[in-house]
């Protein structure tokens, strides 16, 4: 997957970066630290990146600590089962924030709305 400029030209260097947070993410559904790798990188590279990507990396973060708060709360739950309920939606949630992020970096296009709690 490469991510082009609008204006034809080749990528900027935070294009690559806004793509590894993404794959860190997916990573992290196996290998669950990639996440916490991934956020740092997030937080490093939003002040010094155009509009575009600035709202990828917000996106990535409030990802980041909306799937810690829907964990504990899941687990926290599973003590009276609905819990596993908490954590098919996170996972679901989890998978199309991250797909839908790819997608439109992809087209080089920002989520439209960084903060929102479902799917930007």
């Amino acid at each position: 997957m490469t991510v082009t400029n609008p204006q034809g030209g080749p990528p900027a260097a935070n294009d690559q970066s806004a793509l590894v947070v993404y794959i860190l993410y997916l990573v992290a559904l196996v290998v669950g630290i990639t996440a916490l790798v991934g956020v740092i990188i997030a937080y490093v590279k939003i002040d010094t990146s155009d509009p575009v990507l600035a709202s990828h990396y917000r996106f990535q973060i409030r990802t980041f600590w909306m799937s810690v708060l829907y964990w504990v709360v899941g687990c926290v739950l599973l003590l009276v089962v609905v819990g596993f309920a908490v954590l098919a939606w996170w996972f679901i949630w989890y998978l199309i924030r991250n797909i839908k992020g790819l997608l439109l970096l992809n087209e080089n296009r920002p989520i439209a709305n960084p903060t929102t709690w479902l799917f930007g």
